[in-house]
């Protein structure tokens, strides 16, 4: 049986489809551009161009399940070749941020529910792992601190739950190799609350130097963020993080929870990508 792994280029994509091809798992790795995608030897790539339904068919043939990225160009037309092409099971990496009570207008909500809804509304089995922050979100913060400069935030003292991109992938693999998760959807999160202050204390910690926090106006931030993000994401996630500075983010399901081992720490992210803050 043959799993489809799409997205296959990015690091929760990469990750699974390592875990699947040592665990003697057939796997087809998909991307827009499978040039680029660098799999273990042995794994076959595959084009799947989500604007292009010319490329699902040959991506989906022989395929019984599907991990998927929540891209919603195509997904009516993707849905229906998957069930054309037999497919039982689809894993959706999902986001927490479709449970917000505006969700259908949240820009940083509405791919991830687009698609839930195609699935949820097709004959095929689904399950919606739907993660929170992801740890690697700290990467934005690179630039200053490899150049020792302050990290200036609007809320500094947000607080959320990071996971770790490899508990992800693990809690995928067990999705499209095991029964405990078929059909379900599950909100994941890291195993503790961490201020964005705090997680910045983490990484000074191993860093071994201070990083200094600078507060600034949400005003300021807009204009950051907005150099980079369109004007209604860069409000939601002012938003977003206005609403957590107020307590302890809900700490959720955890590969403790789901699979019975330690959740990876925030720490141990850091730890593991130290280099990326070195100085410049």
């Amino acid at each position: 049986m043959t799993t489809l792994i799409t997205g296959a280029r990015g690091k929760v994509g990469r990750a699974v489809v390592s875990r699947l091809h040592s665990a003697g798992v057939a796997v087809r790795a998909a991307s827009a551009e499978p040039a680029g995608a660098a799999v273990p030897a042995g794994v076959e790539v595959a084009e799947l161009v989500l604007d292009r339904p010319e490329t699902f068919e040959p991506a989906l043939r022989g395929v019984r399940q599907v991990f998927l990225y929540p891209q919603p160009a195509g997904i009516h037309e993707l849905v229906k070749a998957a069930e054309a092409a037999g497919v039982e099971h689809v894993v959706l990496l999902s986001s927490s941020s479709v449970l917000g009570a505006d969700a259908e207008h949240d820009p940083l909500a509405i791919h991830s529910l687009t698609v839930e809804r195609a699935l949820a509304g097709s004959g095929l089995v689904h399950t919606f792992l739907r993660p929170d922050a992801f740890a690697s979100n700290a990467l934005g913060w690179a630039h200053p601190i490899s150049r020792s400069l302050p990290v200036q935030l609007a809320y500094p003292d947000a607080e959320i739950a990071p996971i770790h991109p490899e508990d992800i992938a693990d809690i995928a693999v067990e999705a499209l190799t095991g029964d405990s998760l078929t059909g379900r959807s599950v909100t994941l999160t890291g195993p503790e609350s961490l201020a964005f202050r705090a997680q910045l204390a983490v990484l000074a910690g191993v860093l071994g130097r201070e990083i200094p926090v600078e507060r600034i106006s949400r005003a300021e931030a807009e204009r950051q963020l907005g150099a980079h993000l369109p004007a209604p994401m860069v409000t939601s996630l002012l938003d977003l993080w206005e609403a957590a500075d107020h307590g302890p983010a809900t700490v959720a399901d955890t590969t403790e929870t789901l699979l019975g081992r330690p959740a990876r720490t925030f720490h141990r992210w850091a730890t593991e990508n130290a280099t990326a803050f070195a100085r410049s």
